[in-house]
């Protein structure tokens, strides 16, 4: 069933048992949404905040991040941009 939701407040909503596969979303507020055993296999990110965001116990096998802000970004506690730095002036 396709169907097309606009200018719509579902602020509180909880979907559960729900396909959105293949669902796009524009403009569209999640803060503070919380996903709790959620696929977004093949998904794609771009102009996204993720600022203050926590992802924990997540398969990020092939995932790509490209173009993105890394200040004050941990991964196991260790800054993504001293990895990086470090990574570049070993190369």
């Amino acid at each position: 069933m396709k169907s097309k939701t606009e200018n719509a407040d579902l602020g509180g909503s909880e979907f559960i048992d729900t396909n959105l596969a293949g669902a796009k979303f524009r403009d569209v507020n999640l803060a503070n949404a919380e996903f709790v055993d959620v696929s977004l296999a093949g998904s794609r990110f771009e102009d996204v905040s993720l600022v203050g965001a926590v992802i924990r116990n997540v398969n990020c096998s092939e995932v790509s991040i490209e173009d993105a802000n890394y200040e004050g970004m941990r991964i196991d506690g260790i800054l993504v941009s001293e990895l990086l730095r470090i990574y570049r002036s070993q190369a």
